[in-house]
């Protein structure tokens, strides 16, 4: 029974001092590995098609553009990345039209990533190899120099009849010859064949030397430089994209959509977009410094720690898909994430809410030494109405135009965006008072920053005016206590939603109590999202929500949003209210292409001011983000606009190992009383057999055993 009792404990001894609940493989503990996660699979990795913030947390790692922005500076600021400095457009005059020519200078001496296409035999594979073929690594690799031509024939690749390239449509009319070039493509585009783009020039890009290019744009657009530090202007070797166009390759996902070829720090070297990525360091990478300045509260923030030290600081970064909030946020409290966002389940756990309305961690989430970053990403979210429409929009001129804005003006000061943000994003996010997100050149602060439509100024703060002064704006509309006062019909005004189900439901409910206030009658109208787009391409909505976050750093990213000419039921822009007004048009057409000064500022205010009178948005908010980084991870800070930032990162393994196994100590008591509890149950059966088994050996030791008769002799009667 003692023998038995110490078997079944044993194991439960043995594993007192182990996590027993550790997901990853017990030889990666205290390694110098990254954990986070991704809960959208990626669909493109090629430069040339992404577009989604989801997958630049994979493509800026293992590409790189000519320019990036500092990870520290704030507003933010181009800086060089493999280029040798910030290229300076130079303005030519020729034919009577103007162009802007930039010349981009690479730094000599950067090399690929190891890669079997830089191989010459790789490039000449037979199906039954390429057939044979776990991944493309299994073959020979190779490496060659970072050159002028890889930025050029990414370039070219913009163009490309066989890619879904979503910038091409606004690259074609500034890059020179650029829509020609597409067109020429496509005729010699030959199915089944590779189409070598090193054989078809493109006007306006052009190879100065090895390490240098110039790039050839139509008129003036300053935004260029913007575009320079995104993924889109990354550089492509031509062996790339002939390794991966034999055949066999695109039956396999051996495409470079799948398998990324770069420079950068890291490479990609596992790839299960339902499960797992897996990012290792580039051994052909060749190092950087980290940032010596930043903001003037870095510094004491330990921001400047690394200060010149080379990096990356981090060996591999193991992506793990997480499809529910629930597990992610479990898995971060027992310290196998590094980073965690909050979910609203969560947001009570992690956040508490001061007086003031300031977030700060919970005591909880303090002792664990876990540290909060929150910042206002350069998003606007709004209330849209449709400028085509005859009763809210602004379309048809006269007294109609002039009821139909004091009916938006109304709607803007009823509806309670801070109410909304509270409600539904647990106060992640300030409402807006222009098209412009804060951080962005243009946005004015504190007191000046005010839509004085809908708010007021009072101890320090902006406060939404009572709704006395939105009824009072409805009466001068024409629509008195919600009813038409021509005709005392009751006021119906309609939203185009993708909100469905229980959670929609809910924002319904509260969209109906928003319009209730002004004794407005609320109808929405639900849909799926590709219906919903439809709607908006044809112009056929009154009140719709929508939101834009801004591909870099400028106003002109967000002004545009109401320019005239890109509405998008008459041009197919990103005008999706379809405002026009010839004042913004033409302020805006003053400075688009501006440098910021003290000039664009005074424009960009006049143009917020006819925005606010208009009110083709009816409010809204910018959103903010709020992360958790566990304490061992340093040199974290937001940067909304640079994707590239897993460079910057230090970690602790030592630090989180001690961490996890103090989180995570498996509780064994239960499970030793659930054993005695089984022992003892099992001790009077064990105990009936023994004694069963004593009686049956007396039982055979008291007989007598029956003696044997002799056999009979031969012929012997019996």
């Amino acid at each position: 029974m003692r023998a038995l009792l110490l078997m079944l404990l044993l194991p439960l001894a043995a594993g007192c001092g182990e996590v027993w609940n550790d997901p990853y493989p017990a030889a990666e503990r205290g390694k110098n590995i990254l954990y986070s996660v991704f809960t959208e699979r990626p669909k493109h990795l090629d430069p040339a098609q992404s577009y989604a913030t989801d997958e630049s947390q994979f493509t800026m790692q293992v590409y790189e553009p000519p320019l990036q922005y500092h990870y520290l500076k704030r507003p933010y600021q181009l800086v060089p990345n493999t280029a040798l400095e910030v290229p300076q457009p130079k303005m030519v005059e020729k034919d009577g039209a103007t162009y802007s020519v930039y010349e981009i200078r690479i730094q000599p001496g950067i090399r690929f990533q190891p890669h079997p296409a830089f191989v010459e035999k790789n490039l000449d594979l037979r199906k039954e190899q390429v057939d044979a073929l776990g991944t493309p690594y299994q073959l020979p690799l190779g490496t060659r120099e970072l050159t002028a031509d890889d930025y050029i024939y990414q370039i070219k690749r913009l163009a490309h009849p066989r890619l879904q390239v979503p910038i091409f449509g606004l690259m074609s009319e500034y890059i020179v010859g650029l829509k020609e070039y597409a067109a020429a493509l496509k005729k010699a585009d030959k199915p089944g064949e590779w189409l070598d783009l090193r054989q078809h020039p493109l006007a306006g890009v052009e190879r100065v030397d090895a390490h240098g290019y110039r790039v050839t744009l139509k008129g003036r657009y300053p935004q260029f430089a913007y575009w320079l530090a995104m993924h889109f202007f990354s550089p492509m070797p031509w062996e790339a994209d002939k390794f991966f166009q034999q055949p066999g390759m695109a039956q396999k996902n051996f495409t470079i959509d799948w398998w990324p070829v770069g420079t950068g720090p890291y490479m990609l070297s596992e790839n299960d977009p339902n499960s797992r990525m897996v990012l290792e360091r580039n051994p052909n990478y060749r190092g950087v410094p980290y940032p010596s300045e930043g903001d003037p509260e870095d510094g004491k923030n330990g921001l400047l720690a690394d200060a010149g030290k080379t990096m990356p600081f981090i060996d591999k970064a193991v992506y793990s898909r997480e499809r529910e909030a629930i597990p992610l946020w479990n898995k971060f409290l027992q310290g196998y994430y590094d980073t965690s966002g909050i979910g609203s389940d969560n947001f009570d756990q992690a956040v508490r809410i001061s007086a003031d309305g300031d977030a700060g961690l919970t005591p909880e989430m303090e002792k664990r030494g876990v540290r909060m970053e929150t910042s206002v990403e350069p998003t606007v979210f709004y209330l849209g109405a449709n400028w085509l429409d005859p009763v809210i929009g602004g379309a048809a001129g006269g007294e109609s135009a002039e009821r139909a804005r004091k009916l938006r003006q109304a709607l803007a000061i009823a509806i309670d965006w801070e109410e909304y943000l509270s409600v539904f994003a647990n106060g992640r996010g300030v409402p807006s008072h222009s098209p412009l997100a804060p951080g962005i050149f243009g946005y004015r602060e504190g007191k000046d920053s005010i839509n004085p439509v809908t708010h007021e100024w009072k101890d320090g703060k902006a406060v939404r005016r009572p709704i006395e002064a939105a009824r009072k704006r409805l009466a001068e509309a024409g629509y008195p206590d919600g009813r038409d006062a021509r005709t005392g019909q009751p006021l119906v005004l309609y939203l185009d939603t993708v909100d469905r189900g229980p959670g929609g439901k809910a924002v319904i409910d509260w969209w109906r109590k928003q319009f209730a206030r002004l004794s407005i009658q609320f109808e929405p109208r639900q849909t799926d999202w590709n219906r919903f787009q439809e709607k908006l391409r044809k112009g056929n909505t009154q009140l719709f929500m929508v939101g834009w976050r801004a591909d870099y750093p400028d106003p002109e990213n967000f002004m545009f949003l109401l320019n005239g000419p890109q509405a998008r039921a008459r041009g197919g822009g990103e005008n999706a209210s379809n405002y026009s007004n010839p004042e913004y048009d033409a302020l805006f057409a003053r400075m688009r292409h501006m440098p910021n000064s003290p000039g664009r500022q005074e424009i960009i205010d006049r143009m917020v001011d006819i925005f606010r009178r208009d009110a083709p948005w009816i409010g809204g908010f910018h959103r903010k983000s709020i992360g958790l980084i566990q304490g061992w991870l340093s040199n974290v800070k937001p940067n909304e606009m640079a994707d590239n930032k897993l460079r910057y990162y230090r970690l602790d393994a030592a630090r989180r190992e001690a961490a996890r196994r103090a989180w995570n100590r498996p509780i064994v008591w239960p499970l030793v009383l659930l054993v005695l509890a089984i022992v003892l149950a099992t001790i009077p059966a064990f105990r009936s057999y023994r004694r069963r088994e004593r009686m049956a050996a007396t039982r055979e030791q008291g007989a007598q055993p029956t003696p044997l008769r002799p056999p009979h002799p031969p012929g012997a009667s019996a």
